[in-house]
């Protein structure tokens, strides 16, 4: 079986370690450091019990790929529309694309070809090609059934849905996304520690039900009925873990903010319903990143 990965990310080295050992794995980025790390040492892999290195294959984007029988979109959102166009070039006429990224607005980008599906798989960027396993949770695609087992035998919890269940995964995802990543990207806390702060966490609980009152305005059913419960116990199971938002933030990289809150607030002001919470922590990361890459250009 040939998967390809695009992306380099955290999310992708994860997938990419753990597809390695039931599949022929190609990882497709743009990030040179991570390209260079990968090909020379292969994917440095921590966990509770030890380091670890896994040599999987990696290539530029727009190099010339074997057509894969699975692609695996992991690229952040921002970077959606500069790889959608290598899917189709990159796939067997029966192959399947997933996309398994945050935020909303990819798969209308990754085109006919490609299916939606969610992670909650978690782990942390150390550095290029060099991650952390963090908290692991079942990943939900619309896909063959070969696709679910290979992710399985992979060891990943992973379930077929229906379209309805996946609009409902994704949304319940991006619900807690917006109460946690960009207020640990603000206040550069791990997101357990928005438990501790009676004000973020207010601030947290805010966010996440605006995103309820926007899903409800479209007529979405949540997979959870206490959505104040759940991101509580994202944030409580993720205690340590930094967001993939802070995680950007802390190396001055676009984060995917506007496909989070932003996505929310664009269509809050579309339905007419309020975010102004979202609205306000969309604003601010987009200020504070634009702030790091000036002074990163200026050092």
């Amino acid at each position: 079986m040939r998967v390809i990965l695009f992306g380099t990310g955290a999310m992708a080295c994860l997938f990419g370690a753990r597809l390695f050992q039931v599949a022929d794995v190609t990882m497709v980025g743009t990030w040179a450091d991570a390209i260079e790390a990968i090909k020379g040492r292969g994917i440095l892999f921590d966990d509770a019990k030890k380091s670890y290195t896994i040599k999987v294959k990696v290539e530029c984007l727009g190099s010339a790929i074997s057509p894969a029988d699975l692609i695996i979109v992991l690229v952040k959102s921002w970077q959606t529309a500069r790889i959608a166009g290598y899917v189709s070039r990159y796939l067997n006429p029966e192959g399947v694309a997933i996309t398994l990224q945050n935020g909303l607005g990819n798969l209308e980008l990754l085109g006919p070809k490609a299916f939606p599906g969610t992670t909650a798989e978690g782990a942390t960027l150390i550095g290029p090609g060099h991650i952390r396993a963090g908290g692991s949770g079942p990943t939900h695609v619309i896909a063959p059934d070969w696709v679910v087992q290979l992710l399985r035998s992979a060891g990943f919890e992973s379930y077929r849905c229906s379209p309805d269940e996946a609009e409902s995964l994704l949304w319940g995802k991006l619900c807690v996304s917006c109460g946690i990543n960009a207020l640990t990207a603000l206040l550069r806390i791990p997101n357990g520690e928005l438990l501790t702060r009676p004000t973020a966490q207010d601030i947290m609980i805010r966010a996440t039900m605006e995103c309820v009152a926007v899903a409800q305005a479209k007529n979405i059913n949540l997979p959870f009925a206490d959505p104040v419960n759940r991101v509580k116990e994202v944030a409580c199971r993720t205690a340590v873990n930094k967001s993939s938002m802070l995680q950007d933030v802390l190396r001055n990289a676009p984060t995917e903010c506007d496909a989070i809150n932003g996505a929310v607030a664009r269509e809050g002001e579309r339905l007419k319903v309020p975010t102004p919470v979202n609205t306000m922590l969309w604003q601010l990361v987009r200020a504070a990143v634009y702030q790091n890459r000036n002074k990163s250009e200026l050092c």
